[in-house]
C-alpha cells in the first residue's frame, strides 16, 4: 500500500470507533420515531374516521400523503444537506414532526389533517430520516454495512413499539391527546440531531466533502449540480441548463432510459408499492369490524414489527453471499409473491389466531423486501450513477404510495367489504413480482447470447443482468458526497 493510501486509512480508522458509535444509536432511536411512525396510523384510523365521519377513502389519505412525502422528498432532502449539514437536517425534520403531530391535535376537518399530519410531519421525518442515514456514512468508513443493518433494525423497534404505545395511549385520552404526546416524542429526533457533529473526513476516504476541512454536506465550488465540473462564471449558466444539470443529478431519466435492467426495476416496484401499504393501513380496522378486540387488533402490526427485528438482518446477510451475487432480483421478486399469496390468509379467515399467521408470514416476506431494495438497486445501476438514479425511483414510488390506500379505500366504500383491501394488495404485489423475474430471465438470456457472440471482455459486469459498462471512472465521476437512502 502506498504512503497516501495507508496515511488515509490512518486518518478514517477513528470514524469507526468512539463517538461513531453514539451517531449509530441516535441514528437507530431515529429510524424507529421515523420510519416506523405510519405503523400506528392503523390504530386511530376508525377513531378518526368517525370524529370527523369521514369515508374509508377519505381518512386513508393523511397516512398516504405522510408516507409518499416521507420517501418522495429524498431530493429535497439532499439537497438541504449539501447545503447546511446532516446535522441541521436532521433537527429541522424533528422540529417539522413535532409541529405537525401538536397541529394535528386541533385540527377541525379531516382535510386539516391532510396538511399537519400528512405533508409536515411526512416533511419533517423524510428531513430526520434520510439525513441520519447519510451521515453514517461520514462516521463509517470499514463498518459501514453493519452500521445500516444495525440502524435499520430501528424500523422494526418502531413496528413494534408504536402501535402498542398508540392503542395504550388511545384508551387512556383519546386521539386529540395522542397526537400531542407524538407531538413531543417525535421532537427527541432533535436530541438525536444534535449527537451527529460535523466529522472531519480525510482525503481518501470513500465519502468526503471536497475539500478535507470542511463539514460533511457543505457545497463548495467544486461540487456544483454540474458533477464537479464548477464554473468559474456560475451567473452566466442560464436557468434552463441549471433545470437540467439539476434533474440529471437527482432524477436520472438518462438512466432511465438507457438502462433496461433500472427500467424493469423501477417499473416493477412501482406497480408493486400501490399494494404493498394497504395491509398496513387496513389491517387493524380489518380485524377490528371482525370482531377482534381493540388492544388485540393493535398487537398484529407489533407482531410484523418484532419478527422483522431478526429477519430482516438475517435476510440482509444471507443476500450478501457470493451465490447470490447477480441473482438477488429473484430473491427480491419472490419476497413480494410471498407476501402477496400471504394476503389471501385474510380473506380465509378473519379470526385472531389466523391473523397472527398472516402476520407471521407477512413479516418474512416483508423482511425480504425491506433487506433487498437498494442492494438490487445497487446491482443494476453504477454507484457513481446511484444517487440520481435513486431520486427517481423514490419519487415514482412515493407517487403510487400515495394514490394505493386512498382507491382501495373507495372501493371499500362502495362495496362495505374489507377483502377487497387484501385482493388489491395481491394483485398489485404478485404481478410486480411476475413482471420483474420474468423480465429479468429474459434479459439475462439476451445478455448471455450477446456476450456469445462477442469476444469476452476482460473485466465482465459482476451482474449478470446488467448492461451497465464497467470502465474506469474519472475522478470528476467519483461518488457523489451525498448520497440520501430510503429504506422500506
Amino acid at each position: 500500500m502506498s504512503q497516501g493510501g495507508a496515511a488515509a486509512c490512518k486518518a478514517a480508522e477513528p470514524q469507526d470507533r468512539g463517538w461513531a458509535w453514539m451517531v449509530l444509536l441516535a441514528t437507530v432511536l431515529l429510524q424507529g420515531l421515523t420510519l416506523g411512525f405510519p405503523s400506528c396510523i392503523g390504530v386511530v384510523f376508525m377513531d378518526i374516521q368517525h370524529e370527523f365521519q369521514a369515508s374509508n377513502s377519505e381518512t386513508s389519505w393523511f397516512p398516504s400523503i405522510m408516507v409518499a412525502v416521507l420517501y418522495g422528498g429524498g431530493p429535497l432532502c439532499s439537497i438541504l444537506v449539501k447545503r447546511f449539514g446532516c446535522r441541521f437536517a436532521v433537527m429541522l425534520g424533528g422540529l417539522l414532526s413535532s409541529v405537525g403531530m401538536v397541529s394535528s391535535s386541533f385540527c377541525k376537518s379531516i382535510s386539516q389533517l391532510y396538511l399537519t399530519a400528512g405533508l409536515i410531519t411526512g416533511l419533517g421525518s423524510c428531513f430526520s430520516f434520510q439525513a441520519g442515514v447519510t451521515v453514517l456514512g461520514y462516521y463509517f468508513v470499514r463498518w459501514r454495512t453493519l452500521a445500516n443493518a444495525i440502524a435499520s433494525t430501528g424500523v422494526s423497534l418502531g413496528f413494534t413499539l408504536w402501535p402498542l404505545l398508540s392503542q395504550y395511549l388511545l384508551d387512556e385520552m383519546g386521539w386529540r391527546n395522542t397526537f400531542l404526546i407524538f407531538g413531543g416524542i417525535l421532537l427527541n429526533c432533535c436530541v438525536c440531531g444534535a449527537i451527529m457533529r460535523p466529522v472531519q473526513l480525510a482525503s481518501g476516504s470513500p465519502l468526503q466533502s471536497p475539500k478535507p476541512a470542511e463539514e460533511p454536506g457543505r457545497t463548495t465550488e467544486g461540487a456544483q449540480l454540474s458533477n464537479g465540473a464548477s464554473s468559474p462564471h456560475p451567473k452566466q449558466q442560464t436557468r434552463r441548463t441549471a433545470c437540467f444539470q439539476m434533474l440529471q443529478k437527482y432524477l436520472a431519466f438518462d438512466i432511465f432510459c438507457q438502462n433496461k435492467g433500472y427500467q424493469i426495476y423501477t417499473i416493477g416496484v412501482t406497480w408493486m408499492m400501490v399494494g404493498f401499504a394497504l395491509p398496513h393501513v387496513y389491517l387493524v380496522p380489518y380485524a377490528i369490524q371482525n370482531g377482534v378486540e381493540e388492544r388485540r387488533a393493535a398487537l398484529l402490526i407489533s407482531v410484523i414489527g418484532f419478527i422483522n427485528i431478526f429477519i430482516r438482518p438475517l435476510t440482509g446477510l444471507l443476500s450478501g453471499h457470493r451465490v447470490f451475487t447477480g441473482r438477488r432480483i429473484y430473491l427480491f421478486s419472490l419476497a413480494a409473491l410471498l407476501c402477496g399469496l400471504s394476503n389471501f390468509i385474510c380473506v380465509i379467515s378473519a379470526k385472531f389466531s389466523v391473523l397472527i399467521i398472516y402476520c407471521i408470514i407477512l413479516s418474512i416476506a416483508m423482511s425480504g423486501i425491506g433487506a433487498l431494495t437498494f442492494q438490487v438497486l445497487m446491482d443494476v445501476v453504477e454507484m457513481d450513477r446511484f444517487s440520481s438514479a435513486l431520486g427517481l425511483f423514490t419519487i415514482l414510488e412515493s407517487i403510487t404510495l400515495l394514490i394505493g390506500p386512498p382507491l382501495t379505500g373507495l372501493l371499500v366504500d362502495v362495496t362495505s367489504d374489507f377483502h377487497y383491501v387484501f385482493y388489491n394488495s395481491s394483485f398489485f404485489l404478485i404481478s410486480a413480482a411476475l413482471f420483474m423475474g420474468l423480465s429479468f430471465c429474459t434479459l439475462e438470456k439476451k445478455t448471455k447470447l450477446k456476450e456469445a457472440s462477442k469476444v469476452p471482455l476482460d473485466s465482465p459486469s459482476r451482474c449478470q443482468y446488467s448492461e451497465i459498462p464497467t470502465e474506469p471512472q474519472s475522478e470528476s465521476q467519483s461518488t457523489p458526497a451525498v448520497v440520501y437512502i430510503t429504506s422500506i
